[in-house]
């Protein structure tokens, strides 16, 4: 049984290398600004879970026949609620330094909306999906290292405008909630849902485990 990752993020893959898991990496390409606006007033969890959702989907509709006889299908979408709105990845420096402006000394949620695919015989068999959320406290950088931080380009395609295993880790005070959920993919929960499947860690283990170190 493979486990599937449906997403390009380095974030995500690391978080399941780091747990002792070897994922297949097939990203999705599904249209999230049409998604988000075919959502109309939909709430921040409702938002990031459908994202998931469609990117699990999209995933598992493109497997080949070997591996969609016997896999787990992962989907994760994250964005960060902070003044009662959404915001993704920035996209430009301009961007990032108007959210830093905004965010830094204060308080934000950081949302990842899971959904998880069991698929069997090529068809999808179950399907869970949840939210996690993490509260995440910002710093205050300087003017000089905020500008060295959106000069590296690390913040300008993260949700939010910030890493916690990265560079941003800099300028994080801390956390309430699960690390691995600000970082993009929640162990706890994946637990949690892979169990509503009848998959254990043990069995991720077994067979999804990385090769040796070259």
């Amino acid at each position: 049984m493979r486990l599937v990752l449906g997403s390009a993020s380095s974030g995500r893959l690391s978080v399941l290398r780091k747990a002792g898991v070897e994922p297949v990496v097939l990203a999705s390409d599904v249209d999230e600004d049409a998604i988000i606006a075919s959502l109309g007033d939909a709430g921040p969890g409702d938002v990031v879970r459908a994202l998931a959702t469609a990117k699990a989907q999209r995933v598992a509709e493109s497997l080949d026949p070997e591996l969609s006889s016997d896999c787990v299908v992962i989907g994760c979408d994250s964005m960060l609620e902070f003044d009662g709105r959404l915001t993704g990845k920035p996209g430009s420096p301009d961007v990032a330094r108007q959210q830093w402006n905004s965010m830094a000394g204060r308080s934000a949620v950081l949302h990842t909306g899971h959904c998880v695919l069991r698929l069997t015989d090529g068809n999808v068999s179950a399907a869970v999906s949840e939210l996690g959320s993490t509260t995440v406290h910002f710093g205050e950088p300087s003017p000089a290292d905020l500008e060295a931080y959106l000069g590296t380009g690390e913040p300008l395609w993260v949700a939010g405008a910030f890493t916690l295993d990265g560079l941003g880790s800099w300028f994080i005070d801390g956390i309430d909630g699960d690390p691995s959920n600000v970082i993009g993919l929640s162990l706890p929960l994946l637990r949690r849902l892979l169990a509503q499947l009848g998959v254990s860690v043990a069995e991720l283990w077994a067979t999804n485990s990385p090769g040796p170190a070259e």
